[in-house]
């Protein structure tokens, strides 16, 4: 039998996963970037006007280090840049993707039952790799297309379209890989997501003292930088995308390789072995809990400290980006804050890592579903641990585990603005406390999760396309000029804008409230409903 037999049945398996979700991934960021095009136009409408904006953001360390380099001043070059954030975005869908349908499949016990049947080696690997990159270049038809037909040129729109499908196919043939490497779909997700994370890092280095400087050249070491220097609408250079196209059938050869010399829900490296003796701080349902978050955890807070370095390190440059600038200055505070230029940037930032701080606490809350389901919490909930303490060693995770995060990132970011302008006692409480008042957001979030977990276990998964929903109102709403009923829609709309706007508590107070009321009927829902075999 051959060793993709049965893949195009897996591939139709995963269509039918993903019908729901996968349109949402496709349509989201093509439609939110084409809607860029009018925004744009309405905020700087002359040559004139585009030529002084270009002139700034081509140039401010600031927006070179977040948004990547500015390759041409007309109407397409700025939307590129003002979408550079958007390829990131996409690399992380793809990868999640990747791994959902690989290896948390064989955590779960139901790639076994598929192999039992006429089904290849490889084939569940090839399939979710094939509708992964198949997304992807419905994204790039879509973007150049939506581009082209409000009068950009094609040849930019295309390469346009090609740079946000470029980074979905690197990671997605990252996660093939990182799927074969431990037994468990968190560590995969963990290094996927890490792996770009550091990819955009480096880009991020390359790019901030503007082209040609003394570190320019690390962009040929980061994925991003080699799409970004694609070129769309400012003189295309097409060949970086053979170089991506090498790179990806190298990842994706890798992965099949590595996949071939495993045994079915093994992986490459093998678990580490524990001590003989439990230690008492393990035991009960909240050791369990620091058990199995407690290294994502780790890894979240070392990602959010570097976040907010980086973005306390660059804040100082915001405010020359826009001396010269009044439009640029609107947009940042369209985005953030209304008492200062500088506070804008940081209520945007800490918006930001909010976001990211709601997916963290979306995958803390459904870890209970994913032990539900793999028959690991029938066996305790079996003995005399009730349900409520059970899904509190959980929870307890969802609640200090984006606080602390929020916290590391704030308390960084604070520090290293103030050791720039040299007033850290005034600049890093106002940062950490920029950063603590998304929490209230953050945690309504979690408690989508927490009240679909309870109350319809099977679509728990749908919470990612609320998450998803409110990243593109949050990031895009104002830019494109959105009503207000639909910004309302996000939490994080409610919250305010600190460190410049005035503090108000009454957003806090719904919130929270609208937290512990869905939080409330999640585990009521969870306490009377059965717990699922599989």
């Amino acid at each position: 039998m051959s060793g993709l037999a049965g893949t195009g049945g897996l591939i139709r398996l995963v269509l039918r996963r993903d019908r729901f979700l996968l349109p949402l991934w496709v349509l989201a960021p093509a439609l939110v970037t084409v809607n860029l095009v009018p925004a744009t136009e309405a905020l700087l409408p002359t040559a004139a006007d585009r030529l002084q904006y270009a002139g700034t953001t081509g140039t401010n360390p600031t927006f070179l280090a977040l948004y990547g380099p500015l390759y041409s001043g007309d109407l397409g070059g700025i939307i590129v840049q003002r979408a550079g954030f958007m390829p990131v975005v996409i690399g992380v869908i793809s990868a999640l993707t990747v791994i959902r349908h690989t290896r948390a499949e064989e955590e779960a016990g139901r790639r076994e039952l598929l192999g039992a049947t006429v089904t290849g080696r490889g084939a569940g690997l090839a399939a979710a790799l094939a509708v992964t990159l198949a997304a992807n270049l419905a994204i790039a038809v879509l973007l150049a297309a939506g581009m082209a037909a409000q009068g950009l040129p094609l040849a930019g729109s295309l390469a346009f379209g090609l740079q946000f499908a470029a980074g979905g196919w690197v990671f997605a043939a990252v996660a093939g890989i990182t799927a074969q490497l431990s037994e468990g779909a968190g560590a995969a997700r963990g290094a996927a997501v890490g792996a770009l994370g550091g990819a955009f890092v480096v880009r991020m280095a390359a790019d901030v003292g503007g082209e040609g400087n003394a570190l320019s050249w690390l962009g040929w070491l980061s994925p991003f930088g080699w799409a970004q220097r694609a070129r769309p609408y400012g003189g295309e250079r097409w060949w970086t995308f053979a170089v991506v196209a090498v790179l990806v059938a190298a990842l994706m050869a890798a992965a099949a390789a590595l996949s071939a010399r495993r045994d079915v829900g093994a992986g490459i490296l093998p678990p580490k072995l524990g001590p003989t003796g439990a230690s008492p701080r393990l035991s009960g349902p909240f050791g369990l809990g620091w058990r199995l978050h407690s290294r994502a955890l780790y890894g979240w807070l070392a990602g959010f400290a570097a976040l907010g370095v980086v973005y306390g390190a660059v804040a100082g440059g915001v405010r020359d980006m826009v001396r010269d600038s009044p439009e640029l200055a609107e947009f940042f505070r369209s985005i953030g804050g209304q008492a200062g230029i500088t506070d804008a940037f940081f209520a945007s930032a800490m918006g930001i890592l909010g976001l990211i701080a709601a997916a963290y606490a979306v995958s803390a809350t459904l870890r209970m579903r994913a032990e539900e389901t793999g028959q690991r919490a029938e066996p305790l909930l079996a003995t005399a641990t009730t349900r409520l303490r059970w899904a509190a060693g959980h929870l307890v995770f969802v609640l200090l585990g984006p606080a602390a995060a929020m916290a590391v990132a704030g308390a960084a970011a604070g520090l290293a603005h103030g050791l720039n302008v040299g007033d850290v006692g005034r600049e890093l409480p106002r940062v950490l406390g920029a950063a603590l008042a998304q929490l209230p957001a953050v945690w309504l979030v979690a408690a989508i999760a927490l009240a679909l977990f309870g109350l319809a276990p099977r679509f728990t998964g749908a919470v990612w396309a609320a998450v998803g929903a409110f990243i593109v109102i949050t990031m895009f709403g104002p830019a494109l000029d959105l009503d207000q009923w639909v910004l309302n829609v996000s939490p994080f709309t409610h919250v305010p804008k600190l460190p410049g706007a005035a503090f108000t508590a009454v957003p806090f107070a719904w919130l929270v409230a609208l937290t512990a009321v869905l939080s409330a009927a999640g585990m009521l829902g969870f306490r009377r409903r059965d717990i699922a075999a599989n």
